[in-house]
């Protein structure tokens, strides 16, 4: 997959395999899965496993998550995208598009996630013609719940996973597509 999408400080490009290490690094914080199954990556191989996936994802779907860079040093600072869910099913629904986002935590509170998801809504709307963005949070996630609010989500419901734990459905969308 060629595409490269760019806003004002990040670059979104399709994860390679040699952003195992960076991926590895973030995903063992157990702060960065604070709101996540409490299941940090312990092993990179897990790591690498998620970026083949993630490789698949781009073949089948023509989407997916994507390495997240800044611009002014290159680093990686985490994964934004678009991903098609139709691998299982979410408070009832599968064959969607979801709007995610995970950063490291060095990169938290600085406005990366708003500024990626501005870019990802204008692509999904403008350039896939997607009608309806989902996106889902746990529902003691402050800072993404009002990520997605101030970007134009609307709050449908809360909803228990499988283990209880309550997470909250969002749904914004495309008035441009009929």
């Amino acid at each position: 997959m060629n595409l490269i999408i760019e806003s004002e400080r990040l670059i979104y490009r399709p994860f390679e395999l040699s952003d195992a290490e960076a991926l590895f690094n973030m995903d063992k914080n157990p702060n960065v899965h604070k709101y996540l199954w409490q299941k940090p990556t312990l092993h990179i191989e897990e790591s690498i496993e998620i970026i083949e996936y993630l490789q698949k994802q781009y073949r089948e779907n023509g989407i997916g998550r994507f390495a997240t860079i800044l611009k002014e040093t290159g680093e990686f600072i985490g994964w934004t995208g678009i991903k098609f869910i139709n691998d299982h099913v979410e408070n009832g629904n599968t064959n969607f598009y979801d709007y995610g986002y995970r950063l490291n935590e060095n990169f938290w509170n600085q406005g990366f996630a708003t500024e990626a998801t501005k870019a990802w809504l204008a692509y999904g709307f403008n350039q896939m013609n997607i009608k309806l963005m989902n996106a889902y949070t746990h529902a003691e996630n402050g800072a993404s719940n009002h990520i997605l609010s101030k970007s134009g989500f609307q709050f449908v419901e809360d909803y228990p996973d499988k283990d209880g734990v309550t997470w909250k459905w969002w749904q914004l969308e495309n008035n441009s597509v009929k």
